[in-house]
């Protein structure tokens, strides 16, 4: 059933909002270009009104953190399944693009910058060329979906391809105009999809049920809490945090520390839960997590903030290594985002290799 939004002002009698248009498609461009994050913060814009070789032009083109790419289409009213063509159709264009190709693009779109220096700035991290453009998703911006269309767009996710229809709907309010805006699926679905389809990688396997784990950032983190304290997190933006969500209690998880190694695997006890809310057990009883642990600090000056507060899942863990004898050698499964589904047979071989320096992956 397509999403319909509603406003009212708060107060003993709460007044509805009257919906309302935007003039053009031109003055939405707009608006993101002033503030990307209208869509997300953790995307960074590269390129606008790209003509591609197929006779299209694409709206807009963004870069993620683990360097895909993401294909936006802005249409200001229904988003006809003719719509999820096109996109699709611009996707193929994207896919091919090459390294030096999307450094040319963000050069036109910046006038005259550096993409490695935007996207350290941005990320905090140096840009990897052999990562960029290694998996990409489709996102269509409109007012309105038509059934059709949100058919179309649930068959394909569910078949792992990686596409996403952010809806906004405009309000007047006296002389102003508010934008609110939902999503069709969960973004960290999308996300999900695009990094299990990586270009280039050997034809797909059916997925094991087990799940790879990012734990990354150790400034902001401690394995040696993680371990003693049986969890996992991520925070500091949405596009970190949101994938943590697709763990349920009872799943199975490999974990990594990015450019260090695999240090354990363990099994979900709960679901996903905010710093704010949880607690670890320690000798004098359970006690807040930002009381008791290293980076609790951090954690709560960000705690009231959603996108940004740092997000735990409790794992009862079954081997573990300590970071300084982390597994690492050629060939292992990485990934950047905090949570994927592997279905390369990398992952196959990897979780083979994984059973001897954690004996205890089964106990």
């Amino acid at each position: 059933m397509p999403i319909r939004h509603g406003i009212w002002t708060v107060g003993k009698k709460p007044v509805p909002l009257s919906p309302s248009r935007l003039p053009n498609e031109q003055l939405l461009e707009e608006m993101i270009l002033s503030d990307p994050g209208i869509l997300s913060d953790q995307w960074m814009l590269i390129g606008r009104q790209e003509v591609t070789t197929h006779g299209g032009r694409i709206d807009l083109l963004a870069i993620t953190p683990d360097s895909s790419l993401v294909v936006i289409e802005l249409k200001r009213d229904r988003t006809p399944r003719e719509i999820v063509a096109q996109a699709l159709d611009y996707a193929s264009w994207v896919e091919k693009l090459t390294s030096s190709q999307i450094a040319d693009m963000y050069r036109r779109f910046s006038g005259g910058n550096s993409l490695d220096v935007a996207f350290h700035k941005q990320f905090g991290t140096a840009l990897d060329e052999e990562e960029l453009n290694h998996s990409h998703q489709i996102v269509t911006v409109a007012a309105e979906l038509d059934d059709s269309t949100e058919r179309i767009v649930n068959y394909l996710n569910a078949r792992g391809v990686a596409i996403n229809v952010l809806l906004f709907q405009v309000f007047e309010q006296g002389e102003e105009k508010l934008l609110s805006r939902a999503w069709l699926l969960d973004p960290g679905e999308t996300q999900t999809n695009a990094s299990a389809t990586v270009k280039g990688a050997s034809p797909a396997e059916p997925w094991n049920g087990e799940y790879y784990v990012s734990y990354g950032d150790m400034s902001w983190r401690s394995w040696d809490d993680a371990r003693k304290y049986g969890f996992i997190s991520a925070g500091g933006g949405s596009w970190y945090s949101q994938t943590l969500k697709l763990l349920q209690p009872g799943a199975r998880v490999w974990v990594k520390i990015p450019g260090t190694g695999y240090v354990g695997v363990g099994r979900v006890v709960d679901a996903v839960c905010a710093a704010k809310d949880f607690t670890v057990t320690t000798a004098s009883g359970d006690q807040p997590a930002l009381e008791v642990l290293q980076h609790g600090h951090r954690y709560k000056a960000r705690a009231d903030d959603p996108e940004k507060t740092e997000y735990f899942v409790r794992v009862q863990w079954l081997d573990t290594v300590p970071e300084s004898k982390a597994f690492n050698e050629v060939g292992l499964f990485g990934n950047q985002n905090t949570v994927c589904k592997p279905t390369t047979p990398k992952w196959r071989h990897t979780i083979e290799r994984l059973k001897t320096p954690f004996p205890k992956w089964d106990n």
